[in-house]
């Protein structure tokens, strides 16, 4: 009796459990196989001068500009591909422990979200991290396919579906058909950019120097990608440092402002949806005027973003009913499926 129990302890901790990974620039997400979204942290890291990890996820983002000389807070990840790989490994093997719940010793397979148009080199070094973070086999999806599949879209069938994932470092534009990929654009502009683009006006109209957390809080209060008829546009006082004379400075901001800040980024953004429309068969195109764009990722949180495309574009635009993570549901629908999980785990080895 005491052998039977001593099995069923070392089987409950030694088989490990699939995964699927939403590794983005701004937040990496973790589905486990039978117990759903496990983690969701920010894409950071903080390490010191001898490259010994000191925080992970939201205890290093809240180092992020506030870190001694010795120590340096960074992101792994750079326009949805992985410009740091040392902490990026250290980051996905903390993430992995995290996500068994401490236990190490199961090496799972991963499904991994990744931008449409990165490189072969790119998309090795997805792999070599996450192997070397203690995956035993590697599947690559393409993040707009994941993130359809995660939205609910009608993938599977033999019509066209259109969906925009504007994440943090890329925007993916896809048309979709029979759970493949018609035609993608990916573009290295999405929510850092849209980020940046309020530092510099700030820095440009106001004299004022802020830090990214702060350009990212004014986004999120004022931010919008479209004017609303509905409400006034929202205010807000904003610290930082005055170009100038070098000394802290409050200033107050309208939302109109930063609308203005963002007009080129979100331009570009524009231009590609209309590129890959330009671009799409009439018959799915058909569809897509019947069904409409689908937005995802944390892009499609923006105020108005769905007015401004649906404008645009002259077609109506749904935002997804939970578009931070359609993607990382996207994987967890593949690890549902054994016979698509298979076929992307071929693919991805062939690929390599």
């Amino acid at each position: 009796m005491r052998a039977v129990k001593q099995v069923g302890f070392l089987s409950r901790f030694s088989l490990s459990r699939d995964m699927g990974i939403d590794l983005g620039t701004a937040n990496t997400l973790v589905y486990v196989s039978n117990k759903g979204i496990v983690l969701e942290e920010p894409s950071v890291v903080a390490i010191d001068q001898d490259k010994n990890p000191l925080a992970v996820g939201e205890e290093a983002k809240k180092m992020l500009g506030r870190t001694p000389g010795n120590v340096v807070a960074l992101r792994p990840l750079r326009d949805g591909v992985i410009a740091d790989f040392y902490s990026a490994e250290i980051m996905l093997a903390e993430f992995i422990r995290r996500s068994n719940e401490g236990n190490t010793l199961g090496n799972p397979r991963m499904v991994i979200g990744i931008p449409s148009g990165i490189t072969g080199v790119e998309r090795r070094a997805v792999m070599e991290a996450a192997t070397r973070a203690g995956a035993r086999e590697v599947g690559l999806i393409d993040e707009p396919i994941a993130a359809a599949l995660g939205a609910g879209l009608p993938v599977t069938e033999a019509t066209g579906n259109m969906i925009i994932d504007i994440g943090g470092g890329t925007t993916e534009v896809a048309v979709l058909s029979l759970q493949g990929r018609v035609l993608s654009e990916s573009v290295r502009v999405a929510g850092d950019e849209l980020t940046d683009s309020i530092i510099q006006y700030m820095k440009k109209v106001h004299n004022l120097v802020i830090g990214e957390r702060t350009a990212e809080e004014i986004k999120i209060r004022l931010g919008s990608a479209y004017p609303s008829q509905d409400q006034d546009e929202p205010v807000m006082e904003v610290r930082g440092l005055h170009l100038m004379s070098g000394l802290p400075r409050t200033v107050t901001i309208k939302g109109e402002e930063i609308r203005e800040s963002m007009a080129e980024p979100l331009s570009v953004i524009v231009d590609a949806v209309k590129r890959t429309l330009e671009r799409t068969p009439p018959e799915l195109a058909a569809d897509i005027i019947d069904r409409g764009i689908m937005l995802a990722g944390g892009g499609a949180l923006l105020n108005g973003i769905d007015t401004l495309i649906g404008h645009e574009t002259g077609i109506i635009t749904h935002i997804a009913e939970d578009p931070l993570r359609c993607v990382v549901k996207g994987t967890g629908e593949v690890l549902k499926n054994q016979k698509l999980l298979d076929r992307i785990l071929a693919e991805t080895s062939r690929n390599a």
